[in-house]
């Protein structure tokens, strides 16, 4: 190389940091409001293993995370996600899947929009709700909006749930659709 092609790039290089420079900086309080609306953390095909006392118990997976700080840190789920749970023998017990979801770190509160689905692979029955919450610590899942079960035989509507977190137990508000009712041995 001759020392006049050095000198070019040398003086182009100068120019382009020149031009940077003379951008407009953003205001401090546009840089802080900015800040804090955006994630602190965000990751792409993520699985998040979760255990008490060194047992697995679910496992979720989702295309993207958002993780949010502040004095209610949470995670976002905003493509979509999907919680397994398992029983003992780390067997999937249940699936619930949903559009969106958000969990709160500290109350440990997950919740899920958009065409919520929740699956007890043992029973075969299925769920689906346009919003749920998960409540890890209580282990109880809840929707206040229209729910409907698909059962092998039947199919129940409600105006509400209430189960526990693998959908084995539950309680529909207000059921309709057709239903097996036995009478009593008295």
């Amino acid at each position: 190389m001759n020392a006049s092609f050095f000198l070019k790039l040398s003086f182009i290089a100068v120019s382009a940091v020149m031009l940077l420079a003379c951008n407009k900086t953003p205001e401090t309080a546009d840089f802080i409001k900015a800040a804090e609306d955006d994630p602190v953390m965000a990751a792409h095909n993520i699985e998040v293993l979760f255990s008490d006392s060194g047992k697995i118990e679910a496992r979720l997976t989702s295309p993207l995370m958002n993780r949010y700080t502040g004095e209610a840190p949470f995670m976002e789920f905003p493509n979509g996600f999907r919680v397994v749970m398992f029983d003992s023998v780390m067997q999937t017990e249940s699936t619930i899947t949903g559009n969106r979801g958000m969990r709160r770190e500290f109350s440990r509160v997950m919740e899920a929009w958009g065409n919520v689905v929740v699956r007890n692979e043992k029973k075969n029955e299925q769920l689906n709700t346009e919003h749920l919450v998960w409540d890890e610590l209580k282990h109880k899942i809840m929707s206040d909006v229209k729910v409907k079960i698909t059962k092998p035989d039947q199919v129940l509507y409600g105006s509400r749930l209430e189960s526990n977190e693998t959908f084995t137990i539950y309680t529909i508000l207000q059921p309709t659709g057709q239903m097996d009712v036995k009478k009593d041995s008295i």
